[in-house]
């Protein structure tokens, strides 16, 4: 593996990519920072705090000043912030919507306070009313996070594997968000777990996305993710990836990760879409669940490292 100081991956003419994965930052945010560096990473995402209460520690009372030396001195960068995992902001429930509100702008102001890459959101879900029936709630909702939140953090729309109405699965209601909201800090990233359940194939134009499923014959129409990241006109505004593996068929609806390589995902339309041009200079997280099932380890990073011609 092409490396400097263990965890730097040079792919060649140039190009250092950026492999990370989602790690814990229990201890504080430094120790994620060590976390990911230990199992090969040069950039890292975390939680600001459980993905599954509301409750978060005062912003005061994190010390960024280690967070920041950690960065410094390992390099791992940049450190990028999940939001949790009860978000709705197209909740018909004014108290959801409350927290999900508040919770989004404490995650924008750790982004800031942490010189971070943004904040990855998952929407929420329509709760079958229908993306027509939410979207200007949404909307809303979104302007009023980014405008009382600190300039420099950055609010990420993820797409979605669709499941349960979950928004943003379709992709052209991202490019629909981003043009509404018109927020210079509003990007959104990709997760190729999401887009295979979602119905988008990662490979070139003709390939089946089905054929490393032996229960699953060739779909008879399929979107090729990029195609239409090129129709929308998205790749400007995409700001990191999350890199996993589909427990699930094509097109199933269904969010389940699965390790690099053991899943359902061609990895031949994997390597295909991490080595485009458009996505070299993008950081790359795991979120998968790990040989021994702790998350993201230095076998996945391993494997990473290979698929994006950095080994």
């Amino acid at each position: 593996m092409a490396q400097t100081g263990g965890f730097l991956y040079d792919r060649g003419g140039g190009i250092m990519r950026k492999i990370g994965a989602h790690v814990s930052a229990a201890g504080g945010p430094h120790r994620a920072v060590e976390r990911a560096k230990d199992i090969g990473c040069n950039c890292v995402q975390v939680f600001s705090g459980s993905p599954r209460v509301w409750r978060r520690k005062p912003i005061e009372q994190i010390d960024f000043d280690a967070a920041a030396s950690a960065v410094e001195t390992t390099g791992v960068s940049p450190i990028v912030t999940h939001s949790l995992y009860l978000i709705n902001l197209a909740s018909e429930d004014p108290d959801l919507v409350r927290k999900s509100r508040d919770v989004l702008v404490y995650d924008m102001q750790f982004d800031a306070a942490i010189g971070g890459g943004g904040i990855v959101v998952h929407l929420g879900s329509h709760q079958r009313r229908g993306w027509d029936a939410v979207k200007d709630a949404v909307v809303r909702l979104v302007s009023e996070i980014i405008e009382a939140s600190p300039p420099e953090a950055h609010f990420l729309i993820e797409n979605s594997a669709g499941q349960s109405g979950k928004l943003s699965s379709d992709l052209a209601e991202i490019r629909w968000l981003l043009d509404t909201v018109a927020a210079p800090n509003l990007k959104w990233c990709f997760d190729t777990c999401h887009a295979h359940a979602a119905g988008y194939a990662l490979g070139a134009p003709g390939s089946n996305p089905a054929r490393n499923d032996p229960d699953a014959s060739a779909p008879t129409e399929v979107r090729y993710a990029i195609d239409e990241i090129d129709r929308l006109e998205l790749w400007d505004d995409l700001t990191c990836i999350h890199v996993n593996d589909s427990r699930d068929p094509f097109d199933s609806g269904r969010d389940r990760h699965d390790n690099i390589g053991e899943g359902l995902i061609p990895p031949d339309d994997m390597a295909h879409f991490l080595n485009i041009p458009q996505v070299l200079d993008l950081p790359c997280f795991l979120e998968v669940p790990g040989l021994d099932g702790d998350g993201p380890d230095a076998e996945n990073v391993r494997r990473l490292a290979a698929i994006v011609g950095a080994s």
